[in-house]
């Protein structure tokens, strides 16, 4: 069996659209390789490195429970079967960003993709989103989001990682955040900033967007990728 790789996750680099409440992405050279030569006293070669500063929910990222939930898991202590793992991409491209995903609307779109939600699952939400607006003034205003009773009956399937090709799995008009509220409610997480969902949608694939093993993390950027047969 043929397998691909398939890039799902967004560039990180100095000015990056950023969700409003976290650090701005700031990179910074450590040392250049003229300085290090210098410093070594090497006449062969330098070494060059840069130093990040950047929010656990920089770019394209996952959450720990504990984000939302006070009680929840950090990201170091949840479950790496959370972040990897078979995986269905479903379509919600025609959902206008002005309206909430409805439970009608996923039944609708997993019938549509031929597949089948499994308990274990990760769900990744193809919006469009991305595709029409990265890099413009409607990337953190104008987009679809999950209602409550589409995320509780995604977490009602068993899904333990919902993603999304936006900012947030939430409508950015939710002033209660119902998709993380509901995250928090069945300790599962959920994965933003996504991109490239047009090369998965309805189609099922080994997924894995591994964080990394912060010490009492809120969330990591991550780098999302789907493996997926030729």
């Amino acid at each position: 069996m043929a397998l691909k790789l398939i890039d799902l996750s967004q560039e990180i680099f100095q000015g990056m659209s950023v969700f409003p409440m976290h650090q701005n992405t700031f990179i910074m050279t450590n040392m250049t390789h003229e300085d290090n030569m210098k410093r070594t006293g090497s006449k062969t070669l330098g070494f060059s490195a840069r130093n990040l500063l950047i929010s656990e929910h920089g770019g394209t990222h996952c959450d720990a429970v504990w984000e939302y939930k006070p009680s929840g898991a950090t990201i170091d202590k949840m479950p790496l079967n959370y972040f990897w793992g078979s995986a269905i991409c479903i379509d919600l491209t025609h959902i206008p960003a002005n309206r909430y995903i409805t439970p009608k609307d996923l039944e609708q779109a997993v019938k549509k993709s031929g597949l089948t939600i499994e308990k274990g699952d990760i769900v990744l939400l193809y919006t469009g989103h991305y595709d029409r607006n990265f890099g413009t003034d409607k990337w953190q205003t104008t987009y679809s989001g999950l209602n409550m009773e589409a995320a509780e009956w995604l977490a009602k399937q068993g899904v333990v990682n919902i993603g999304v090709d936006a900012p947030a799995i939430d409508h950015p008009d939710d002033v209660d955040f119902s998709g993380h509220y509901i995250c928090g409610k069945y300790d599962i997480t959920n994965t933003e900033n996504l991109c490239n969902l047009d090369k998965v949608v309805n189609k099922r694939f080994i997924y894995i967007g591994l964080p990394l093993k912060i010490r009492d993390g809120s969330g990591s950027p991550i780098r999302a990728v789907a493996l997926v047969e030729e």
